[in-house]
């Protein structure tokens, strides 16, 4: 099919090679093999407990791999429980990774003017966090990770706390970041109607030890129709390769 054509066109920006991960003798990651290309949007599901925060912590370097190479460098990280400055100010809290990655002051201007209005953060620029709405706090962590330019942005269920009709205005705000910036993003999440709307290609991993058990393209126009036959095909497809062992 055309995307998927498309896909594969793109360089490969990161590529993990042989990815194990042990802790003492017991073994969570074993020796997972992928790579992700330049710009896409790409979504890791798996079972409950199967090892998906071990494997960002890998991936991040946040934890050191037992074996294998992970070829990459500059990441970003979204957490599930955004963290905010409260005594900077919206606009000043997205700011802070590019201070202190020493950018141009007027780079981080144009920054700025340019991503707030991309997450709805324009009219709050000047307001601190605690009097700003929750998913505002989500979407300061969000924006401040895209703004660095990361090589590879890294997101663990960041909306994982926010009611359903929220997220799904979240998730498109994402997707039009992502479509604007051309970053790579990595997105873990339990929600697979979420995975589906997101991404491009979806990694299901198996239960511990972790691999990959099948990689899903997902080739839909955007913005998706949650309820078309073929996202719900998807949907379903996924469902199905995590129910089943």
């Amino acid at each position: 099919r055309t995307a998927m054509t498309t896909q594969d066109a793109r360089p490969i920006k990161i590529e993990v090679k042989n990815l194990t991960k042990r802790f003492g003798d017991l073994l969570v990651l074993d020796d997972m093999n992928f790579t992700i290309r330049k710009g896409e949007f790409l979504a890791i599901v798996g079972p409950t407990g199967c090892g998906k925060t071990t494997f960002l912590n890998c991936l991040s370097k946040l934890m050191p791999t037992s074996e294998g190479d992970i070829y990459k460098h500059n990441i970003s990280f979204v957490f599930q429980e955004p963290t905010c400055f409260p005594w900077r100010t919206v606009r000043e809290n997205v700011a802070y990774g590019m201070e202190i990655k020493r950018w141009d002051k007027k780079l981080i201007e144009g920054k700025l003017d340019a991503i707030l209005p991309l997450v709805g953060l324009a009219d709050t620029a000047e307001l601190y966090p605690n009097q700003v709405s929750a998913s505002m706090v989500q979407r300061i962590a969000v924006a401040r990770a895209f703004a660095v330019e990361p090589d590879l942005l890294m997101m663990d269920e960041p909306y994982g706390q926010l009611d359903i009709k929220l997220r799904f205005y979240l998730e498109d705000e994402l997707v039009k970041l992502w479509k604007a910036l051309g970053s790579t993003v990595l997105f873990v999440t339990h929600n697979i109607e979420e995975a589906v709307y997101v991404a491009e290609r979806i990694l299901v991993l198996t239960n511990k030890p972790t691999n990959i058990k099948k990689e899903i393209v997902v080739d839909l126009p955007r913005p998706r129709d949650t309820v078309s036959d073929d996202f719900i095909r998807i949907r379903k497809q996924v469902t199905e390769l995590i129910r089943w062992w």
